[in-house]
């Protein structure tokens, strides 16, 4: 692996378990064993190293809501997603975590941020669209906007929350996933009759990972 790739990989994982506020540019060429002036080579500084970890996210979250080639089960695409958004949650949680505090201190970093947001938002919109028309969900079409907002808001800030009821807490994989089961929770009251078997065998693999 690259010395370049090697930093923001050890960055993400320092960051995710201490905190990004914790963690200065000279702890993480410790953690690799380089020096300063090494990793100084490669970035400008701590905010370059998160701007290029947040590209990396950026790539990554685009994926979440692309349908699975040569599958036409809606519940599968669905699980599909949850999957994609959480691993995501999970692997950049320090980002979660912090992230008003992140976006303040970066001004480029905030407005690339809101534009992805953006995209998502969209990207949301035609996922639950293409789930009432496979027929998963009995949704208006003027509630989906609504739907997607307060899904979106659970995912974007479910990992802060579980820091305010412990802020010492460390944040754990199956406390990600209990973020799975608030956005299960959010789409059943629309959930058609014909997929509650398939919803709910989802819903308790979920609930088997968030134990």
């Amino acid at each position: 692996m690259r010395t370049r790739d090697r930093i923001i990989q050890a960055s993400i994982e320092l960051f995710n378990e201490h905190g990004e506020r914790q963690i200065t540019t000279n702890h993480i060429a410790a953690h690799l064993g380089i020096s300063p002036g090494n990793l100084y080579y490669h970035f400008r500084n701590k905010n370059d190293i998160i701007q290029n970890i947040f590209s990396e996210y950026k790539q990554q979250l685009e994926k979440c809501f692309v349908p699975q080639e040569h599958s036409h089960d809606a519940i599968s695409m669905l699980r599909h997603s949850l999957d994609s958004i959480f691993e995501l949650m999970w692997r950049f949680n320090f980002f979660y975590a912090n992230l008003p505090d992140i976006l303040s201190r970066d001004e480029k970093l905030r407005v690339a941020y809101r534009e992805v947001q953006v995209d998502q938002f969209k990207r949301m919109i035609a996922s639950v669209a293409e789930l009432k028309s496979n027929g998963v969900l009995n949704i208006e079409d003027e509630d989906i906007s609504d739907l997607v907002n307060g899904i979106k808001v659970t995912v974007i800030f479910w990992v802060s929350y579980v820091k305010t009821q412990n802020p010492n807490t460390k944040i754990e994989k199956s406390m990600v996933y209990q973020g799975v089961m608030t956005v299960l929770a959010m789409l059943k009251p629309y959930l058609n009759d014909a997929d509650k078997a398939g919803f709910k065998a989802l819903r308790e693999h979920y609930e088997s990972l968030a134990e």
